[in-house]
């Protein structure tokens, strides 16, 4: 990585070594955290709060072996006195922002979204695979992968297949996610095969000041384009409904231009028109008007160890489901408790990279955690829960995050309390009477 040498202190540098120092962080240069993040590997004395009724957390720090180790955060909530909901937004946000409400007790960073450095080339809907906003369906899923779903009011997480009905202008139609065995042959039948931002491929090129660049190309982040089809880009309206915003005989329509593409055999097509409204009636047997939240998970922790990831491909690069220790949020359900925990770590230290895949196993199976029953949320730079704690808003996660640089600015900046900017969460509310 060719990273310029240290800049002299801005004004926002000093506010931000202030701030970090108050969190116990001996931060000697801002810019310097670029290239080294040792100032955070910092052990923590176990702690245990109540922050509400049926609301706990306890922060330790976990040994691993040849002086490594992480920083444990748990959050456990009793799903009598909470209410969970999944929040996604397309245009993005802080997660600090989501505990402004006075029934706001907590929230947890989300999973996987698209994510790329060109701000020219951008998704409408960057949410990867399934996800629920607000009781609308805002895009379907290419694959079988796990969800958290809220649906007839009920929370739950579970695998969610990638198939379906919808009607387009009152004709009723199966669908199944572009990714799945049987999709290259679905289409013979009148099945209808989606598309979206999952298809996409992100690339790397090397970069003088970040040290690498995450993109896709514009003229490969098309459905593939063969003679005897027609693909629709499906946009969602502002009523929350879709309708088809452009037809594409012989495919090659873009990916990113709608919340998803549809994709017919020419003879099965006719519905397929511009303008036309599309409803979607079920996912894997799912009545859609009864889903009120919910998004694609990560894989399983047990998926995860062994390897067993294809769902999770090109569409989020470099995989970060490698032997690697790397920053890891997980989500699990016992009875009527959920809870969340993030197992931290900043990258560009010796001693404190977080966890892989197979500890995090090692780790839950230890506490008589079944791996397959807890699963991966965005892990790295996006960790981190927001909570109140006797009224004061409280972050841990990932304080080390930098802002990278964006033309013309030449510096990093220090962004450790807001965070990446998410496309979801989970907001945590106060059940009231």
């Amino acid at each position: 990585m060719n990273l310029a040498g240290p800049q002299p202190l801005h004004d926002e540098d000093r506010h931000a070594l202030t701030a970090l120092r108050a969190y116990g962080y001996q931060v000697q240069d801002i810019q310097g955290i670029a290239r080294d993040q040792r100032s955070f590997a910092v052990r923590l004395p176990s702690r245990r709060r109540v922050l509400a009724p049926g609301v706990r957390f306890a922060s330790e720090t976990v040994e691993l072996g040849g002086g490594a180790f992480t920083n444990a955060y748990t959050l456990r909530l009793d799903l009598d006195s909470v209410h969970v909901e999944a929040v996604s937004d397309a245009d993005g946000f802080h997660l600090r922002d989501q505990c402004a409400a006075d029934t706001v007790v907590a929230a947890v960073n989300g999973s996987f979204s698209y994510i790329s450095d060109d701000p020219a080339h951008q998704p409408a809907e960057p949410c990867l695979d399934f996800c629920c906003r607000a009781g609308s369906i805002v895009s379907l899923p290419t694959v079988t992968k796990p969800a958290f779903l809220v649906h007839g009011g009920r929370l739950t997480v579970r695998t969610l297949p990638a198939t379906g009905t919808l009607r387009i202008d009152g004709r009723s139609f199966d669908w199944v996610g572009s990714k799945e065995p049987r999709a290259s042959a679905a289409t013979g039948n009148g099945t209808l095969v989606v598309f979206g931002a999952a298809n996409c491929r992100i690339k790397y090129a090397d970069h003088p000041r970040t040290g690498f660049v995450r993109f896709v190309r514009p003229e490969e982040n098309i459905t593939p384009e063969t003679g005897s089809v027609v693909d629709a880009v499906v946009l969602r309206t502002a009523a929350g409904g879709h309708v088809i915003g452009s037809v594409h005989p012989g495919g090659g329509a873009d990916l990113f231009a709608g919340s998803f593409v549809l994709r017919a055999d020419a003879v099965h097509a006719r519905e397929l028109r511009a303008g036309a409204r599309v409803d979607i009636r079920s996912i894997a047997g799912l009545s859609a008007d009864q889903l009120s939240s919910g998004f694609s998970l990560g894989p399983s922790v047990a998926d995860a160890a062994a390897g067993t990831v294809p769902a999770y491909d090109q569409s989020l690069g470099v995989s970060p489901f490698r032997d690697v220790r790397y920053a890891r949020t997980l989500v699990w359900t016992t009875g009527r408790e959920i809870v969340f925990r993030i197992f931290d770590g900043a990258p560009l230290t010796d001693s404190f990279r977080g966890v892989s895949p197979t500890e995090v196993a090692d780790l839950l199976g230890r506490e008589g955690i079944a791996p397959r029953d807890a699963y991966h949320l965005d892990g790295g730079q996006s960790s981190k829960i927001v909570f109140l704690d006797g009224g004061r808003t409280e972050v841990v996660g990932n304080l080390h995050y930098l802002k990278w640089p964006q033309e013309p600015e030449t510096e990093f900046r220090w962004r450790g309390v807001e965070g990446r900017l998410l496309n979801s969460c989970f907001v945590l509310r106060r059940i009231t009477q």
